[in-house]
């Protein structure tokens, strides 16, 4: 085993500690997205029709990395896609597994690294993560993955922290700041020790279309989410309303794997 891979295994390991742990606090979450039959994407809950993130599903094969409780294949198995959901902690996919009971919605779901799929090759059209492999997998990881598990021409479509929000996150808490709290140079991995030791990525937007093009990709979009008009801050908030109103706290990026 190289360096690098006990450097994953710590990450992968700490990550799945921390969710397993956590898992109870997500079940009514999960449950008030797998409710909603139209996507509406992050803490903000903007609506598809506004993001324009998915494309047409319709018979598509999809695999949803680092699913959680798997609402968002949810919201693809509606749109008549034939999704698969993957995600590292077992007892987020025993919730999803409930609620596939509950809402008569079925589809695979496999406990596994996203870095490391257990996949064959181009084995999928479309490959989503909201949060999930996005944030908790090392992007110099997961994203060479994703293309490896897709087909040519395949879409890649993930959401998660802005990096203008990493900049802007206290060292050991929440909400975002006004204020730079980081270096932009350098960015990569953040370790958050008042939270079971869980383990978060992110790199700058250069480093991330540098990632995606040597990955075999092509960039189409970054989508800035903003908090909508008249959005209330919630009860744990990663930035205020008005926060995310003057600035995005989420970015969503949309790729697709050349020929």
């Amino acid at each position: 085993m190289t360096d690098e891979d006990v450097t994953t295994a710590d990450h992968v390991l700490a990550n799945r500690v921390s969710w397993d742990a956590d898992a109870d606090e997500w079940v009514e979450r999960g449950r008030i997205l797998w409710e909603n039959e139209e996507p509406r994407w992050g803490v903000w809950h903007v609506p598809e029709t506004e993001l324009h993130l998915l494309p047409d599903v319709r018979d598509l094969d999809s695999v949803e990395l680092g699913c959680g409780t798997a609402y968002v294949s949810s919201w693809l198995a509606r749109r008549g896609a034939r999704p698969v959901g993957l995600d590292n902690s077992s007892r987020q996919l025993a919730t999803a597994r409930s609620f596939q009971d509950e809402f008569g919605i079925r589809f695979p779901l496999v406990h596994g690294d996203a870095e490391r799929t257990p996949f064959r090759d181009a084995s999928f059209d479309v490959a989503i993560s909201e949060y999930g492999a996005a944030i908790w997998c090392d992007p110099y990881r997961w994203i060479p993955e994703a293309a490896r598990i897709l087909r040519p021409g395949g879409q890649l479509l993930f959401l998660g922290h802005s990096y203008i929000s990493m900049l802007t996150f206290p060292p050991a808490d929440l909400p975002a700041t006004e204020q730079l709290q980081r270096e932009h140079f350098g960015m990569h991995r953040f370790d958050w020790p008042d939270a079971d030791g869980a383990v978060e990525f992110a790199i700058t937007h250069g480093d991330m279309i540098r990632l995606l093009r040597d990955s075999g990709f092509e960039v189409e979009a970054l989508v800035e989410v903003r908090a909508p008009e008249g959005a209330e801050n919630p009860t744990d908030p990663l930035a205020t309303a008005e926060w995310s109103r003057r600035w995005p706290i989420e970015e969503g990026w949309k790729a697709h794997l050349r020929d």
